[in-house]
């Protein structure tokens, strides 16, 4: 009778902010993957819309008028012209404000989910569409695939092919909210990236991602000082490829020739910060 969804972190490879619209919002090129850590969101039928918080961090969503997630649901019911009638209940596992769209992720299962619940019969491309007035980053978490964002975050093109490769998320425990990055960032564009069509091995990424850059990345160390101390210390990990930190932070990343050596890697971080290690997140495996 119910429906689990996997929510999994979306991990920005690098992010450059390529121009700024007359509204205000900013335009962005970036390469968003996704794993190893995720949050679980569950429907089952009911008579009205309601949800539930468990894990280590829901108790931060608990004060929340309006979760992304409701908001979702009563989107999709808006389209679908269906009752918003279901049981969610949402697992978060993966830190608050974190630059890892743990919300998006959330509201774009939830999508799923209900979509399937509900018998409303909509394709991806109809689920973005939805994700999209909710949150810039919710239409590329419905497919929870590999995808170069452009623009606001809804266009969205095939992103190089990817080798195999381990990534080791931190965060130190400090919430970064977006606005906030983006006000502290020095005035100035980047120019969009110029990727190859695939990588052979995680090495080759590396050394391309390594030409890139986080333009997020300055103004959160600026804030939030402990993000450099993260990348510091993933940087001597044995088998980090590199580290970089994603979105507006303050999780950062390592990258790894596979899962095994990212997973090795996050045994012996010094520190308690919060670590997830593994593999990509392949839908539907």
């Amino acid at each position: 009778m119910g429906i689990t969804e996997a929510a999994p972190a979306k991990v920005n490879l690098y992010l450059h902010v390529t121009g700024r619209r007359a509204d205000g919002y900013h335009l962005l090129d970036s390469l968003a993957v996704f794993g190893p850590a995720m949050d679980t969101v569950r429907v089952v039928p009911a008579e009205t819309l309601s949800l539930a918080l468990d894990g280590p961090f829901g108790g931060a969503l608990q004060a929340e008028p309006d979760n992304l997630v409701l908001r979702a649901a009563r989107a999709l019911a808006a389209v679908a012209g269906v009752p918003a009638q279901a049981a969610l209940s949402l697992t978060k596992r993966l830190p608050v404000a974190s630059g890892i769209g743990g919300g998006s992720a959330d509201a774009a299962a939830a999508l799923r989910a209900l979509n399937a619940l509900w018998r409303c019969g909509l394709d991806a491309a109809a689920l973005a569409a939805v994700a999209a007035p909710l949150g810039a980053d919710i239409p590329v978490c419905v497919a929870s695939q590999p995808r170069r964002m452009q623009g606001v975050g809804e266009v969205l093109l095939p992103a190089p092919q990817l080798p195999r490769c381990g990534l080791l998320l931190v965060n130190p425990g400090v919430a970064l909210p977006t606005p906030a990055v983006f006000k502290a960032r020095t005035p100035g564009f980047t120019p969009v990236a110029v990727l190859p069509g695939a990588w052979p091995d995680a090495v080759s990424m590396a050394a391309t991602l390594a030409t890139l850059r986080n333009d997020l990345e300055p103004p959160a160390i600026a804030l939030c000082p402990m993000v450099a101390t993260v990348l510091a210390a993933l940087r001597d990990l044995p088998g980090c490829l590199m580290a970089r930190m994603s979105g507006s932070g303050a999780t950062c990343f390592g990258l790894f020739a596979d899962a095994a050596a990212a997973r090795d890697a996050a045994a012996v971080l010094p520190g308690d910060w919060w670590r997830d290690a593994g593999g990509l997140y392949a839908a539907g495996a």
